[in-house]
């Protein structure tokens, strides 16, 4: 394994705010993350304290979940050590089709490096995936997208009960086409096969989802939690009722940070309105999941439907599971059930622990460390023989299709061709320029005239090099062909490999001892990428 690391620099549609706290600008960013050192392994240090019997009520519901799920003896290990003492690295994800993207076995294999990691420096912890189980955007979870041939294919299913909570939705027999769909991609092996026992009509987003993560991290321990349960978000009440008795004190917060992070340049992940809140509230009848927003003083409304703070409250005592968080509260209520030491995230999570931290601070009283997911691109031997073939990087690939091929075209042209036309457009550029720089000290139309012209014919030579580059494609194929291949397998629709293709394509492709590699490499830092040779 030999793994080459770029700088976050590198990667294409970063946002400030992502690439400050990757490359620790922490003199910047410190207002925003007080545990801003969390990438020094001060986090291991702090794991939260809980009171026994709490600890205990959580771990027993746990164990029952876990066992639901498929989870073997590491996991069970696991839970006999949360239960004596120790803290968690948590992270999660939506429970989205046939797993979900790359980056979610990402996150789950960072957690697990990060908490052996700290249990080898005496502070022991264990790994934690949070089922973002109550989300209810049916259209970011049921679809999957797979290498199919010479293209890639994305499977989806059709709606169902729009605005439900889709952890608990049941396939149905749409599912049945689609594993047809992923076995003639994928093929026939041990990834596919488990897929198929799994994805049942029957089956539900999260308890598919749930037992395919038991099974793959089945050697390393990974717990996993679905917080729907009405026993979770009893557990949880506390901060439920916080956000809605104090929720025109959190609202201010939320607002005041939004503008502090645009102030710095940044930007606000959600966005805070004048009467929303941080709650959803799931219709008795529908089970609809709705926004909750504060239109008055005690007063509140959900969708057509309006009801006072104490009816709210009424709710949260008779069923806590019909009260629901948005992304800001999410983390939060997830660190009162768990003691979280550091939470996982990806470039959007890390966005919202900047506004988060001032329900944390307001909330619990103190703030999760959270720290970047293990960011990567896996290289077969093909993909890797035509990055040495052409002489390029990964960063070169994060282009599309055309551009990639036309750079080929142009590497491709023979030496002497290069030269001639390198020295043409560099002579050409020099006598312009002193042509131009004459004219406007006459005058500053004419001036203005010879930049003009100058540009249409720096503009013609480029495309005399654009015609050479084209007719090596066209003389040698096989150049459009690797160009394709490296953009469809390395950067597909214009987007990082691992935000697109399905973690279970890769799987299938190279089996689950691939897990391995991926908690053995899965270290954060500063790099904000690597490549990976398998």
């Amino acid at each position: 394994m030999n793994p080459d690391c770029y700088p976050i620099t590198a990667l294409p549609h970063v946002s400030l705010l992502y690439r400050d706290y990757v490359s620790g600008n922490w003199e910047k960013l410190r207002a925003f993350y007080p545990e801003a050192a969390a990438n020094d392994g001060q986090w291991m240090k702090n794991a939260p304290q809980m009171e026994l019997a709490r600890r205990a009520a959580i771990v027993d519901l746990l164990r029952g979940q876990n066992r639901n799920f498929g989870g073997g003896a590491a996991t069970e290990a696991n839970l006999d050590r949360l239960a004596a003492g120790a803290g968690a690295v948590v992270t999660g994800q939506q429970v989205a089709l046939f797993g979900g993207p790359l980056l979610t076995l990402m996150k789950a294999a960072t957690a697990i490096h990060l908490a052996a990691e700290a249990t080898r420096a005496g502070h022991p912890h264990v790994p934690i995936f949070w089922l973002a189980s109550e989300d209810h955007d049916f259209d970011e979870v049921n679809q999957a997208t797979f290498p199919c041939g010479n293209d890639i294919t994305t499977l989806r299913l059709p709606a169902v009960a729009e605005g439900r909570p889709v952890g608990n939705l049941p396939f149905g027999d749409a599912i049945l086409p689609l594993l047809d769909r992923l076995r003639r991609c994928l093929g026939e092996n041990a990834v596919t096969d488990l897929i198929a026992t799994l994805y049942t009509p029957t089956a539900t987003f999260a308890s598919a989802f749930a037992a395919l993560m038991a099974r793959i991290f089945s050697r390393h321990g990974l717990i996993l939690i679905d917080p729907s349960s009405r026993p979770f978000h009893a557990l949880s009440a506390s901060t439920l009722r916080s956000a809605i008795e104090d929720a025109d004190e959190l609202h201010a917060a939320l607002l005041e940070r939004g503008h502090a992070l645009e102030q710095a340049s940044y930007h606000a992940q959600v966005m805070v309105a004048e009467s929303s809140s941080p709650l959803f509230l799931i219709d008795e009848a529908t089970g609809v999941r709705t926004a909750l927003k504060k239109v008055a003083r005690g007063q509140w409304s959900a969708g057509p439907a309006h009801c006072t703070t104490a009816d709210l409250v009424a709710i949260l005592d008779a069923a806590p599971e019909r009260l629901s968080p948005n992304a800001l509260l999410r983390p939060v209520l997830q660190d009162t059930l768990l003691p979280t030491s550091a939470y996982i995230g990806g470039p959007a999570e890390i966005a919202y622990f900047a506004q988060s931290q001032v329900l944390y601070r307001r909330i619990l009283g103190r703030t999760t460390p959270v720290l970047p997911r293990y960011s990567a691109t896996l290289l077969d031997p093909a993909m890797a023989q035509l990055l040495h073939k052409h002489a390029l990087t990964l960063p070169d690939v994060f282009t599309t299709p055309d551009a990639l091929a036309h750079r080929l075209g142009a590497r491709a042209m023979p030496v002497e061709a290069k030269r001639k036309l390198a020295a043409a457009g560099s002579a050409l550029h020099d006598e312009l320029e002193a042509i131009a720089a004459w004219m406007r000290a006459q005058d500053e139309g004419l001036g203005h005239a010879a930049d003009i012209a100058a540009s249409k014919m720096l503009y013609q030579m480029n495309r005399l090099r654009r015609l050479s580059a084209n007719f090596q494609l066209q003389r040698d194929q096989s150049l459009r062909r690797h160009a394709d291949a490296l953009c469809l397998n390395l950067f597909p629709n214009g987007n990082l490999q691992e935000r697109v293709l399905a973690g279970v394509s890769v799987l299938a492709q190279h089996d689950l001892s691939l897990i391995d590699t991926l908690v053995e490499q899965a270290r954060t830092g500063q790099c904000g990428h690597h490549a990976v040779y398998l």
